[in-house]
């Protein structure tokens, strides 16, 4: 891997005549997000240093030239980035060549490489290059690229046509942020740079036809120059499809770099940026890598800034990558791993599997180690984050720049990183740019925000288009206060929310903050919120954000939030409606001083990822039996990594919604009819589950098993994975037709299953592991939302005829389902299904053969959309199911390895679709037959007895 990666890099090579060309300069925009407040462009009275970034080349020894030698006029970065931003950008990539040379040979290649990964190209027809003139379609297919490639062959510079349309690439790449990445198709770049072999007698020739003192003949020859001058690829001896592969590669992590969203009123970031430009500049002859910090409290603007450096520097550096939120995201489960992955995804196309930290920092000293890195690590609290994500200097190449934000300078410090910046808040003049209103009112409400850029976007956000005697109302209202705090002015914004979007607040304040979107629905949803709609109006008033997909909100947002709540009754928590400190709920569940106020309960101990962990076992928390006694009104009780001591049973209120205990004490119901959703209670040993369930931590004896379950029609999601004492499942389970998520994954000792499923709603069903259990269950009736079965493991002999009736099923597993003896010939109804795993089934023998002329309601049976069938270590002594290759029309991967057939059917090669074919440890198999013409990959190793071999495919 790390040799394919080390041959697609691109061959740097130093311009050997750049001390003669004259050095342009242009600013370097500060990000696409920026926007011109009220119509009217940025203020030109502060002018900042240009800088002079040199000519795209990956592998630059120097960041930037000094910007006191430019010789062009100061133009301030933040227009020059709001025409970069208006800038429309069509095409991701522009193909320019000499047609005669390449269009249809490795041009056609390249762009269908180009297509085929997703990349927009633009190449132009035949028709439209006609006479010498650049045409106008090509002009703005050029201004309207990312990317030029330019590909450099042997008549290139014979046509006027291809050196004006190199002229104008050239003048974008100065004027438009355009990046140019040449390929040098059998020609050497010094033939380009310096004129020499074809390219000089063409250029001769065009002296000869416009004359020696041409000033067009002069501008291409000055255009090949700095062109040929630029890093890019050469084809030498290279196969051509191997060139192609990495150009495809390497434009592809090019394209991924796109500038961040800033902010929308980006008041007072120039001036910061070209302070850190400068700062960075200063680095010493033997920093290799410059680490550099930027410190100061919440909400002072660290990740603006941050992203506007980051835009204004990436245009230099081969791997670029700002990872957020790193204090929160390490928290999560494998947060440290997914950010290690994020950081690598920057430089392979392929996902990478990391299953440690301690692989991931080796994968990223390996891949990085050569490549000039612009790394952000934004938000950092503790070392560990660090030492997993930016060790040391020597994990990335020479002219580096890591940059770290954070609260703590001391981490800094600590981490050896002695540039520290400290960010500081906004003056009076910079905030007033942000708005259009009376100045004594703009005077007024910076007096509350107190120059922090967070408080001036929420409050500017709440008043923006509002009129002076409104501005007049909330100016009045917050002067009530003379001691007003930051939490009080954003407290404005949730004021004007309803009801219902204040819950949904709060509890995402409280408890979900970082969490994904689709599980923050599914909790607030189960409590009977309009979820989806209440988190687009939080939105929009500026109180969360929705990032990759979840939910963050600035800190100084958050305190506002839980200072809320602790507001409710600053001296008793059981007063309160949300409980998440570790004191507060001890003092509720110990003390039994709940009551009818607390709504929701989410205490989360479980010790981040990748830091050293106390083996001792936590203190538990004694819950006293009536604890939930006087709490009627919970819906939410989230307790994960507490460690609970109860003597008796726990009994919960009827009104919870929303159950997740992982190694639970006993707990039950009220009697009657409760409401709840999701029950989620891993690794509790069930002694019995019912209207009146108890969930013992114990292990279980004599046997157990889950009771009626009809008191709980509402259940959404039933997660019962590890509980080994569970034995008994009751048929009422069966019939909770809301149910969408039933999962026993290692209930090893569950042997009676529902016979008969009716769980109309039914998504996704998981009994993997659970190796008692003989009988899969009946399915009544078509059952319209069921998608993935998985069974591996268990006990099942057989399934039945009506598993037809799954009628959107597309994953089956049943590898190591030892006992399975036999499928119905109705599984090929299944017409949906794309993955069928009967690995390690040893007593199946045999396949049901699908005869092509039965017909059903539908027409012919057979998998429609089968894509892999695993049929490994099944002691097969016959494939013929095989010869109804109708029944098989999509099938890619067919794994038969460790079987013992001895010839396969003639007709495989009508699977035309077959991609992958292992007969791996088929030790009669003697001949394998003629295969499609599209095989990728056949594994045969350790077939004994194989004498013939199909005449064209690849064996291993």
């Amino acid at each position: 891997m790390e040799q394919a990666e080390s041959a697609c890099s691109f061959e740097a090579r130093e311009s050997e005549s750049q001390s003669k060309r004259k050095r342009l300069s242009t600013s370097l925009p500060i990000g696409e997000g920026q926007r011109r407040v009220r119509g009217r462009p940025a203020s030109p009275r502060a002018k900042p240093t240009l800088l002079q970034p040199s000519a795209l080349d990956f592998r630059s020894k120097t960041l930037w030239s000094d910007a006191s030698h430019s010789t062009e006029a100061h133009v301030p970065s933040a227009l020059l980035m709001a025409a970069s931003s208006s800038m429309k950008r069509n095409y991701n990539v522009f193909l320019s060549f000499r047609g005669t040379d390449v269009r249809h040979g490795f041009l056609s290649h390249l762009y269908a490489a180009l297509k085929d990964k997703g990349i927009h190209t633009f190449v132009d027809r035949e028709e439209l290059r006609k006479g010498e003139e650049i045409s106008p379609t090509l002009m703005r297919a050029i201004e309207e690229s990312r990317i030029a490639t330019i590909v450099f062959s042997e008549n290139y510079a014979s046509s006027p046509w291809c050196l004006e349309e190199l002229l104008k690439i050239m003048e974008c790449k100065e004027q438009n942020d355009l990046m140019v990445v040449p390929v040098f198709y059998k020609v050497e770049p010094r033939e380009v740079r310096e004129g020499r072999e074809s390219y000089k007698r063409a250029m001769d020739n065009h002296e000869c036809k416009f004359g020696k003192d041409s000033k067009k003949v002069k501008r291409w020859k000055k255009a090949l120059s700095e062109a040929g001058s630029l890093s890019g690829w050469e084809l030498n001896d290279r196969d051509e499809a191997d060139l192609i592969q990495c150009i495809v590669k390497e434009l592809w992590i090019r394209l991924k770099q796109t500038p961040l969203h800033v902010a929308k009123y980006p008041v007072g970031i120039d001036s910061r940026v070209q302070e850190l430009i400068w700062l960075s500049q200063k680095k010493s002859a033997d920093d290799d890598v410059l680490m550099i910090g930027l410190w100061g409290p919440g909400g002072m603007g660290k990740t603006t800034i941050a992203k506007a450096l980051y835009n204004a520097m990436m245009r230099q550096f081969q791997v670029c990558s700002f990872l957020e939120q790193i204090r929160e995201k390490s928290r999560q489960s494998s947060g440290l791993v997914t950010l290690q992955k994020d950081l690598l995804s920057k430089i392979v196309v392929d996902p990478l599997t990391i299953y440690s930290v301690a692989r991931g920092i080796s994968l990223i000293q390996e891949r990085l180690c050569r490549k000039k890195v612009l790394l952000v690590l934004d938000d950092v609290d503790h070392m560990n984050q660090l030492n997993a994500l930016a060790g040391k200097g020597n994990w990335f190449g020479k002219g580096s720049i890591i940059i770290v934000t954070t609260r703590n300078k001391q981490l800094l410090t600590s981490h050896g990183i002695n540039r520290v910046h400290r960010i500081q808040t906004l003056g009076s003049c910079e905030a007033r740019k942000s708005v259009d209103i009376k100045m004594d009112l703009i005077d007024r409400a910076l007096h509350y925000c107190g120059g922090l850029p967070l408080a001036l976007e929420v409050l500017g956000s709440f008043l923006s288009g509002r009129n002076e005697a409104a501005w007049e109302s909330a100016l009045h209202r917050l002067s009530k206060s003379p001691d007003q705090t930051i939490n009080q002015v954003l407290k404005t914004s949730f004021d004007g929310l309803d009801n219902d979007e204040r819950e949904i607040f709060l509890d995402i304040a409280c408890f979900f903050k970082g969490e994904r979107i689709e599980y923050i629905q599914e909790v607030l949803d189960s409590c009977g919120f309009e979820t989806i709609i209440g988190i687009e109006i939080l939105i929009e008033r500026s109180l969360i954000k929705n990032e990759d997909g979840s939910l963050q909100m600035h800190d100084l947002v958050q305190l506002m939030g839980t200072d809320i709540v602790k507001q409710e009754c600053r001296d008793d928590p059981g007063k309160r409606s949300r409980l998440w400190l570790l004191e507060d709920v001890e003092d509720v569940f110990c003390h039994n001083t709940g009551t009818d106020a607390v709504k929701a309960i989410v205490l989360d101990l479980r010790p981040p990822e990748a830091m050293v962990v106390d083996l001792t076992p936590p203190e538990a928390i004694i819950i006293s039996p009536d604890a939930f006694t006087k709490i009627k009104k919970l819906r939410i009780l989230i307790l994960l990594g507490v460690h609970i001591s109860s003597q008796a049973q726990v009994r919960l209120p009827n009104e919870l919604r929303w159950l997740e205990w992982s190694n639970a004490p006993n707990l039950e119901f009220g009697s009657g009819r409760n409401k709840l959703v999701s029950l989620d209670v891993p690794k509790s040993h069930i002694r019995q589950l019912g209207g009146n369930f108890h969930v013992s931590h114990l292990n279980a004896s004599p046997p157990v098993s889950i009771c009626d379950l009809s008191s709980a029609p509402n259940m959404e999601k039933l997660i019962l994975n590890g509980c080994e004492s569970l034995v008994e499942v009751h048929p009422s389970v069966g019939n909770l037709v809301k149910l969408e998520v039933l999962s026993l994954e290692s209930c090893s000792n569950v042997s009676n299953f529902p016979n008969t499923l009716r769980n109309e709603s039914l998504k996704f069903l998981h009994l993997s592991d659970c190796s008692k259990l003989e009988k899969f269950p009946d399915i009544d009736g078509k059952m319209e939302d069921l998608e993935k079965v998985y069974l591996e493991g268990t006990a099942i002999k057989e399934l039945p005829a009506s598993i037809q009736n799954l009628v959107s099923l597309n994953e089956l597993c049943l590898a190591f389902c030892k006992d399975l003896v036999r499928l119905p010939p109705d599984i090929y109804k299944l017409k949906n299904l794309e993955y069928l795993d009967l690995s390690d089934c040893s007593n199946l023998i045999t396949f049901p053969k699908n005869m092509e002329d039965s017909i059903d309601l539908d027409g012919l049976m057979g998998f429609e959309r089968l894509s892999y069938l695993g049929l490994k270590g099944c002691n097969l002594s016959e494939v013929e199911f095989l010869e109804s290759t109708s029944s098989f029309p999509e099938l890619q991967i067919l794994n038969l390895s460790y079987n013992k057939f001895t010839h396969l059917p003639t007709c495989i090669n009508k699977l035309y679709h077959l991609r992958l074919l292992k007969v791996e440890g088929c030790e009669l198999l003697q001949e394998i037959p003629q295969l499609p013409s599209n095989i990728y990959e056949l594994l045969a190793p350790k077939c004994k007895s194989l004498q013939k071999l199909p005449e064209y495919v690849g064996f291993r």
